[in-house]
């Protein structure tokens, strides 16, 4: 009987530079966004405060995304109320005479 090695991590998120899964999309995401309003401030304004904007922006998503990654790839808001969901239906609902 032939053994195969099986590889074990198939199950784990996808890491790249400190961020999991589909926080990778979200940093990409800001570094974008910071690069567009930069440029877009530094046409309209002036190079250097497009500059500071490119840098403030990409720096500032990066650590908004991380501190948003730091709560977990799943997280959900937990209410702790109770919901009564009512059923309002007539009678003799699904009746073709009706």
């Amino acid at each position: 009987m032939r053994m195969y090695p099986v590889y074990k991590g198939l199950q784990k998120p996808l890491v790249y530079r400190g961020f999991k899964g589909k926080y990778i999309a979200y940093g990409i995401s800001s570094l974008g966004l910071g690069l567009v309003t930069g440029g877009l401030a530094g046409a309209l304004l002036n190079m250097y405060i497009g500059g500071l904007l490119t840098i403030l922006s990409i720096a500032g998503g990066l650590l908004y995304t991380y501190s948003k990654q730091a709560s977990g790839l799943h997280d959900k808001t937990r209410s702790r109320e109770i919901f009564i969901h009512r059923i309002y239906l007539r009678r003799g609902y699904g009746k073709t005479g009706i």
